[in-house]
C-alpha cells in the first residue's frame, strides 16, 4: 500500500503530559496508556513497520504533533474524528492524538464504500477524517458526501497544490506539541466502533474511557501472560475493537513492542514472526490457517510464548493442528465490540480448556440466561442452553443515536450478547450457536438484512435472504438465496455476486447465490434461514 511515515529525526522528550490542576478527581483517559509508557519505557521499541522502528518517547511525542495540527483545526475536547486508517504508526498517532485532545476516536473500515463511509461519518457527527492515501477513493467521496474535510497521511495523494487534501504527518514534523494531554471523565466517550444490527443499520457503539482503560489493566495483568520484553505481530486490524484494544492498547500498556503488518498474508506473518523474533500472536482463526498452510512450505518456525484466537470460533482440530505444527497452544477468549471486548479468555492462573472461550475476565460478571425471555434476565442453572450475558467495567456506554436500541441490548443492568452458549462448574463458557443470524467471515461480522437490501436494489431480484454456509478458509460465507423478478429481467449468479460488489464492502458481498423459487417459512411468515443453510451447505 506504499506505507510511509514521516517522522522528526530527533526523539522528542517523555513527558506523561498531565493534565492541569483543579480537574476531576474522577479524571481517566486512554491518552494516558501511552503518555505513561513514553515515560517507563521511554527508549524501547513500540512500533515496527519494515526498517521504521519508534521508541515509545518517539510515538507519544508524535501524538501530540499530531494533536497541535488538529487543534489548529478547530478539533477540542468531545469532538468526534474520523479515522480511515490501515495498520500503520499513522493509526496510534492519529488515534492517540485525538485522545489527546480529548476528542472522541471513530475508526472506519478500511473495506467500507464511499455511502457506507458517509454513513458513518453523519451518524457519529465526525468534525473531520484522518485518511490513508491509498483509501481516499472512497474515504474522500464520504467525506465530501458527509461534508467534512480531509486530513491525509502517507505518499501517494494529490497533493495539497493539486488540491489534494492536506497532509496531517507532514505538518506535524513542524508543529509544536500541545504541552499537556486534555482530562476527560471516566465515563466520557473515548471511541464509537460501528457495529451492525439485526435492522442492518449499523450503530455506533460508545465505548467510554473507564472501558478500554479497565479492559487493557485486566488483560494485561490478569489474563494475557504479555510483559515488556514481549514482541506482539499487530496483524489484526486495529479499526476493529480486538487489534485495537488487545493489540496494541495492551501491548502498549506493558511497553512491549507492536510489529505492524498492514495487509495479512500467512507466509508473509510467518516469516515476519521469526524475523522480529515475535513472541505473541493474537489472530482470528482464518488468520491461524493462514499460517498453518504457509508452515507446509517453509521451515520457519518461530519461538513463541503464546498465541491468542478471537473474533469467531476456533476449530479445535485447527488448533490442534497448530499446536502440532508450532508448538504453541492456542488461547481462546470471547467478547463483542459492545464488551470493549474482552469478557471471557483462557486466562493465566487457570488450566485452559480447549473448545472453550475460557471465564470471565478479571471484575466482569458472564452467565447465561432464557434467550426467549426479553424483558428481563432470568438466569439458568450451570450447563443450560441460553443467552449469554455480561456485566461489568467492560459493557459499552450505549448505541450513539439509538436508544431504543441500547435498552434492548442493556437490561438489568446486563448486555445481551445474542449468542448462545454454556458455562460449566468451573465456569468456563463454550459459544454454541448464534440467536441472530449474523455470518461471521473471517472474523468480521456480517448481518444478513443489511446485503439484503442492498441485493433487492437490483432490478431482477425480487426476494432475497442471506445466510453463512460452512467455509474452511473463512470459517463462513456469505451465501445469497434468490428468489427472481420476472419483470426484472435475467441475471447470472456471477453478475449479481459482481453487481454486490459494487455496493458493499469486500468482505460483506455474496460469493455464493443461488436461485430458487420459493423459501421455506415459519408460521408467522418468516423465513426459515436454519432450513436454507441445510438445504445449500453441501451445495
Amino acid at each position: 500500500m506504499g506505507e510511509t511515515v514521516t517522522c522528526a529525526s530527533a526523539p522528542i522528550a517523555p513527558t506523561r503530559s498531565h493534565p492541569a490542576p483543579g480537574v476531576s478527581a474522577m479524571s481517566l483517559t486512554i491518552a494516558s496508556i501511552l503518555a505513561e509508557s513514553a515515560v517507563r519505557h521511554a527508549d524501547r521499541t513500540a512500533v515496527v513497520l519494515g526498517d521504521l522502528r519508534l521508541t515509545y518517547a518517539q510515538l507519544w511525542g508524535h501524538a501530540l504533533q499530531y494533536a497541535s495540527v488538529l487543534r489548529e483545526r478547530g478539533i477540542g475536547p468531545g469532538d468526534k474524528v474520523a479515522l480511515l486508517l490501515p495498520n500503520t504508526p499513522h493509526f496510534p498517532l492519529a488515534y492517540y492524538g485525538v485522545l489527546a485532545l480529548g476528542g472522541v476516536a471513530v475508526p472506519v473500515h478500511a473495506l467500507l464504500k464511499a455511502e457506507e463511509i458517509q454513513y458513518v461519518l453523519e451518524d457519529s457527527g465526525a468534525k473531520a477524517m484522518i485518511c490513508a492515501a491509498p483509501l481516499l477513493g472512497e474515504g474522500a467521496k464520504g467525506a465530501e458526501l458527509a461534508g467534512i474535510p480531509v486530513l491525509a497521511v502517507m505518499d501517494g495523494g494529490t497533493s495539497p497544490d493539486e488540491g489534494g487534501p492536506e497532509r496531517i504527518d507532514t505538518l506535524a514534523l513542524s508543529a509544536t506539541p500541545i504541552e499537556a494531554f486534555v482530562p476527560t471523565e471516566a465515563e466520557d466517550t473515548a471511541v464509537i466502533l460501528y457495529t451492525s444490527g439485526t435492522t442492518g443499520t449499523p450503530k455506533g457503539a460508545e465505548i467510554s474511557h473507564l472501558n478500554v482503560t479497565m479492559n487493557v489493566v485486566a488483560s494485561a495483568m490478569h489474563s494475557f501472560d504479555i510483559s515488556c520484553d514481549d514482541v506482539v505481530l499487530g496483524c489484526l486490524p486495529l479499526f476493529h475493537t480486538f487489534g485495537q484494544t488487545c493489540c496494541m492498547n495492551t501491548a502498549f500498556y506493558v511497553g512491549a513492542s507492536v510489529v505492524m503488518l498492514p495487509r495479512f498474508d500467512g507466509a508473509q506473518a510467518l516469516e515476519l514472526l521469526v524475523q522480529e523474533k515475535c513472541t505473541i500472536f493474537m489472530g482470528v482463526p482464518t488468520m491461524y490457517v493462514g499460517l498453518v498452510e504457509a508452515a507446509k512450505t517453509s521451515e520457519h518456525r518461530p519461538t513463541l510464548k503464546s498465541a491468542l484466537s478471537g473474533g469467531a470460533a476456533l476449530p479445535v482440530p485447527l488448533l490442534e493442528q497448530f499446536a502440532e505444527v508450532f508448538g504453541t497452544q492456542v488461547l481462546e477468549g470471547y467478547g463483542l465490540t459492545e464488551t470493549s471486548p474482552v469478557a471471557t479468555f483462557n486466562q493465566v492462573g487457570f488450566p485452559p480448556k480447549p473448545g472453550t472461550v475460557g471465564k470471565a475476565i478479571w471484575g466482569v460478571e458472564v452467565e447465561v440466561a432464557a434467550a426467549e425471555v426479553e424483558e428481563r434476565i432470568e438466569r439458568l442453572p450451570t450447563g443450560e442452553l441460553g443467552e449469554i450475558v455480561v456485566r461489568g467495567h467492560n459493557v459499552f456506554m450505549g448505541y450513539l443515536n439509538k436508544p431504543e436500541a441500547t435498552a434492548a441490548a442493556i437490561v438489568d443492568g446486563w448486555f445481551r450478547t445474542g449468542d448462545l452458549g454454556t458455562k460449566d462448574a468451573d465456569g468456563y463458557v463454550s459459544i454454541v450457536d448464534r440467536k441472530k443470524d449474523m455470518v461471521i467471515r473471517g472474523g468480521y461480522n456480517i448481518y444478513p438484512r443489511e446485503v439484503e437490501e442492498a441485493l433487492l436494489r437490483h432490478p431482477a431480484v425480487g426476494q432475497v435472504a442471506v445466510i453463512g454456509l460452512p467455509d474452511p478458509q473463512y470459517g463462513e460465507e456469505v451465501c445469497a438465496v434468490v428468489i427472481l423478478d420476472p419483470a426484472g429481467g435475467d441475471v447470472t449468479a456471477e453478475e449479481l455476486s459482481a453487481w454486490a460488489k459494487t455496493k458493499l464492502a469486500a468482505y460483506k458481498y455474496p460469493r455464493r447465490i443461488f436461485f430458487a423459487d420459493g423459501f421455506p417459512l415459519g408460521p408467522s411468515g418468516k423465513v426459515l434461514k436454519r432450513e436454507l443453510v441445510e438445504r445449500y451447505e453441501q451445495a
